[in-house]
């Protein structure tokens, strides 16, 4: 995370850096239109989608205190989800459990960020992609930025997004599995998973390429 000093008499007080519009007004003043920014959630867990979130913010309209999602708590991450969707473009697009297990999660991602780009009601000119990757789809107007969902407005927006979705994806998958305990969790590796994973074994909704799940693996055997 990036840090910079406050005004504080106090040298070492230091506060973590919020995402700022600055990426987005560059790639506009070199005559882009509008600026997407995409991002997404749940590449970790052992079960449920990939969600990635294109968003093109308005920028007379910024939700206050939009920040990356991993530094908001649940009542900010649904306040600003609102608000988020009210006044800005937003698309939201997953990449199934099964699609995980056949072409891998990273490129299950890029899928799941290509979906959610795609199908944005108005096209973004230039799309900042959190991360190391920009799908091929949209690579000659796309830039990735590391670390973005704390850089780069846009690109929180997204992560918000995505978060909120997949989060009450799990928790609508709960009411059908609920001896996972999916809406405690959202499908990570946490030992009350670990342990219904145990006992009951997977759900068509695991990753079955996932370590610990996989066949091969005896961590559950």
């Amino acid at each position: 995370m990036a840090y910079r000093k406050t005004d504080s008499p106090l040298p070492s007080t230091v506060v973590a850096a919020r995402p700022d519009f600055t990426l987005e007004e560059e790639r506009m003043a070199r005559g882009a239109r509008c600026v997407a920014g995409v991002d997404e959630a749940g590449r970790g867990p052992l079960a449920g989608p990939v969600v990635a979130a294109a968003v093109i913010l308005d920028a007379a309209n910024i939700p206050d205190g939009l920040n990356d999602s991993k530094q908001l708590d649940m009542e900010e991450r649904e306040r600003l989800f609102a608000e988020i969707m009210r006044f800005a473009t937003v698309c939201v697009a997953s990449s199934s459990a099964a699609e995980i297990d056949r072409i891998n999660i990273r490129q299950a991602t890029l899928l799941a960020m290509r979906r959610a780009f795609d199908g944005l009601s108005r096209p973004a000119c230039h799309v900042l992609v959190d991360g190391r990757d920009v799908p091929p789809s949209f690579a000659l107007r796309g830039t990735a930025v590391v670390g973005g969902d704390a850089r780069c407005l846009s690109i929180a927006a997204a992560s918000i997004i995505a978060k909120v979705t997949r989060d009450r994806m799990m928790t609508r998958l709960c009411a059908t599995f609920p001896v996972y305990g999916f809406s405690r969790h959202m499908g990570y590796a946490t030992p009350t998973h670990l342990g219904a994973l145990r006992d009951h074994g997977p759900c068509p909704y695991h990753r079955m390429s996932f370590r610990p799940i996989r066949q091969d693996d005896p961590v559950l055997l």
